[in-house]
């Protein structure tokens, strides 16, 4: 296990009394603060005087009152600067009305990320890993673990009075954009390329953050980034994307939808990009008509950090930053995460831009989101206020991170029975610049500082008896930089003293993939990320530009397998691989993402056969760029396995398992229905192997009439269960007549009469390429729909 030390767990102790002892002191000026009859002052704004009452309680600090009544009495009580100073991230104290400081960026994608020092919070997996998992329920436990972290940081730094970055309680997460390109270097911090799938995940991830309590939020969840944001990364700030109105309604607006209506996000995040023309910061169709109107959101919409600047700066959408400020507000952007101070906004209120009215309109919407969290409330009525310090990175949200990372680990083959490993082998080769790395290619992007990690050669070392010998070597960089004649030869030499350690083991563990960042490995840039300044070979700005292993990484599998041992690749990356040489050469290929802290363990429990792994893919695996569309373009046509009809290396929803299950008694009721009505799908899976096992089931539905272009098939439903072996379970599924639904030549959402197939298994249905004989059968039927043609929305 990876571990710091005795002197850094001093130094974190240290670093939590220094903190401690101010605790106190920030308790009584707390109590001087929420306190109203301290303040007898008044404040001037321009000719106007605004006295502050004294004496009773006054009504935004009454916590019986309704919450609106709360907000309007104190928007009423402030000032034009004052409102203006609370309209940007770093939201500054208003001591005469008891406000104290607020910052709202707080990440929370995986864990809460860059918390100040001296705290560790848990690691979970990456976002595209949790993806793999397909657990919903699972997924909601993280982020509640998650919101549970952030409520015991922010209230440990408020009593010392310490309100920075990443201590508040708005967490920028879920990243719900659709992953439709495998060579966007952020896609790992989404849940993949399916619509469905990315709804269902995001729903539950925002249920998790806000909590289950009727009066309080726990955090706040904020879906990002709206809408039709997905790379290049190079050029984002004034990249415009250029969507149709079917895929903007059936591929990159669903899941907002969903995570606004169904799981109640309080908080949207707006992102970078233009869309078709207009930058989404300023767009009043997506925050005011779609957002507000169509889906009834009644939160708060923040700006991606600099993004209100950028529509003047890099979009030219206005000529002066006062004219972006009005933009932004009068097109329902109520807070932005802004670089500099608030002075934009004021002078837009002066240049007759804005007026005070539309100030308090966005005003009333910060605001209600400090209320629903409770921060203007006496801490004993919070229940979410109580959670103590000793759940950051405890016992429980470390196994909680270890069952992510076995349910996220995808078996993409398994020849003749390669795996699970015998424990009691002679030596074991562990090779590969991502086997010992516990930074970010165990992490992955925008992740918590855990002191305890476990990198996939500590977890095999842990895994084993004393009998067997491990012995180590990192084998090649993650990517050659340096191409000098040096450099090479120093690689050649590293890549053959690897070799001969393969020759020596019994069997070779091999672990390559990509990284984030240059954490573990001096020289190495970080391969795919947030627009990053990587230029090299196969990658450019944090994005890829080939979908293929690193050289150097290439040059090292095909060395290791000249010596004839068998290799088991473990792929630890947070995007799709084309590993075609690897696929034919390698009896056993995992897919383990950035697994998180407990990476290391989870892997090895599925080497060794004690977890048997049941992970599904939510992305693609392509066999080469050639078979990918334009990156700029965003027109879903050849994209995703909605749209792709080439042959594929792994489809999306493949994963392999150490039994075999059997599907029967599929029944469609009723199997002729009228449009709008809703329909039954049962289907038995039954665990025909010897091993215990989880099997993840999938319902696939293609509309075989459709008038108006349509996926080849979609996801439409899904359920991950445990079986023992001969065991079998009833699984039942309801379409709802929105899922049966097109948009159609007018650009309308319409339910058609037709026929509709459904296919129901452990993978999607009708794929080529190698992996589809290996896959577990399918329950395939038919139901259909008369009437007349119904309009949806």
């Amino acid at each position: 296990m990876q571990k710091t030390g005795k002197r850094r767990r001093r130094e974190v102790n240290a670093s939590l009394v220094l903190i401690a002892l101010t605790v106190l002191l920030g308790t009584a000026l707390t109590w001087l603060a929420i306190t109203p009859n301290r303040t007898t002052r008044q404040t001037r704004d321009g000719s106007s005087i605004v006295p502050v009452p004294v004496g009773d309680l006054v009504l935004y600090r009454n916590p019986d009152l309704p919450i609106q009544q709360r907000v309007d009495d104190l928007i009423s009580r402030m000032t034009l600067g004052e409102k203006l100073s609370q309209l940007v991230s770093n939201s500054p104290a208003i001591e005469r009305l008891d406000i104290p400081k607020y910052n709202w960026w707080t990440e929370g994608l995986h864990g809460v990320k860059g918390p100040l020092a001296g705290a560790s919070t848990t690691a979970f997996p990456q976002a595209i890993g949790m993806a793999a998992t397909w657990d919903t329920d699972l997924i909601q436990r993280v982020a509640d673990a998650i919101a549970e972290e952030a409520r015991a940081l922010h209230h440990f730094y408020a009593r010392a009075g310490r309100r920075s970055k990443s201590t508040g309680l708005t967490l920028w997460a879920p990243n719900i954009n659709i992953f439709r390109d495998p060579r966007w270097g952020r896609g790992q911090e989404t849940y993949g390329e399916d619509p469905y799938l990315t709804s269902r995940l995001g729903v539950a991830y925002v249920r998790g953050l806000q909590g289950k309590d009727p009066r309080y939020l726990k955090t706040i969840a904020t879906p990002k980034h709206f809408a039709v944001h997905s790379g290049p990364e190079v050029g984002r700030h004034g990249f415009n994307a250029t969507a149709n109105e079917r895929d903007l309604r059936e591929t990159y607006l669903p899941a907002f939808r969903a995570c606004v209506i169904e799981g109640q996000a309080y908080s949207v995040m707006c992102a970078y990009n233009a869309l078709n023309g207009s930058p989404c910061c300023g767009s009043e169709r997506l925050l005011t008509k779609i957002l507000r109107s169509e889906w009834g959101f009644e939160g708060c919409v923040v700006a991606d950090c600099g993004a209100v600047d950028e529509m003047r700066e890099d979009h030219g959408a206005v000529e002066t930053e006062a004219a972006a400020a009005a933009l932004a507000t009068l097109s329902g952007c109520d807070l932005a995460c802004y670089w500099g101070p608030h002075s934009a906004w004021r002078r837009a209120v002066e240049q007759g831009l804005l007026t005070e009215t539309d100030i308090d309109r966005a005003l009333e919407r910060v605001l209600k989101v400090r209320f629903r969290l409770g921060l203007f409330d006496p801490l004993e009525i919070v229940p979410y206020a109580q959670i103590p310090e000793d759940v950051l990175d405890c016992r429980a949200h470390r196994n909680l991170a270890l069952r992510t990372a076995r349910e996220s680990i995808v078996l993409l083959k398994n020849d003749a029975g390669t795996l699970p490993l015998s424990k009691t082998l002679r030596s074991i080769a562990v090779i590969g610049p991502n086997a010992d790395d516990p930074g970010n290619a165990l992490l992955g992007s925008y992740h918590s500082q855990p002191e305890h990690r476990v990198t996939p050669l500590e977890g095999i070392r842990s895994a084993v008896g004393s009998a067997t010998e491990v012995s180590y070597a990192v084998g090649c960089p993650r990517v050659q930089v340096d191409q000098s004649e040096s450099s090479t030869l120093m690689l050649e030499q590293n890549i053959a003293e690897a070799a001969r350690l393969a020759s020596r083991a019994d069997i070779v563990i091999l672990c390559l993939g990509l990284s984030t960042r240059d954490e573990g490995f001096e020289g190495t840039p970080g391969l795919e990320g947030e627009e990053m300044g990587t230029d090299v070979p196969g990658f450019s700005g944090g994005d890829r530009t080939d979908l293929r292993l690193p050289a150097s990484q290439d040059r090292l599998l095909r060395a290791l397998h000249s010596t004839g041992k068998p290799i088991v690749l473990v792929l630890l990356n947070g995007s799709a691989l084309a590993v075609n040489w690897a696929d034919r050469h390698c009896p056993a290929i995992l897919e383990a993402w950035y697994p998180g802290q407990e990476g290391g363990t989870a892997i090895a429990e599925v080497l060794f056969g004690d977890y048997n792994p049941a992970g599904r893919l939510p992305i693609t695996f392509y066999r080469s760029v050639d078979d990918l569309p334009p990156y700029p373009e965003y027109s879903m046509s050849g994209r995703t396995y909605r749209y792709f009809e080439g042959e594929v290396l792994y489809a999306f929803g493949h994963g392999l398992s150490y039994t075999q299950f059997q599907y029967s008694s599929l029944s469609i009721q009723p199997n002729r229905i009228q449009s709008g009505e809703r329909i039954v799908v049962a289907v038995t899976v039954q665990n025909v192997g010897t091993r215990a096992g989880d099997e993840v089931v999938q319902l696939y539905l293609t509309d075989l009439e459709a008038s108006a272009p349509v996926p080849i098939r979609s996801l439409q439903g899904f359920r991950r269960v445990h079986l023992e072996p001969g065991e079998q379970k009833h699984i039942v599924f309801e379409l709802a007549p929105r899922q049966m639904s097109l948009i159609n030549s007018d650009m309308q959402r319409v339910i058609e009469p037709g026929a509709f197939e459904v296919s129901v298994g452990g993978k999607q249905p009708g794929v080529r390429g190698s992996i589809d004989a290996a896959s577990t059968e399918m329950a395939v039927g038919r139901f259909e729909l008369w009437g007349e043609v119904l309009e949806v929305d």
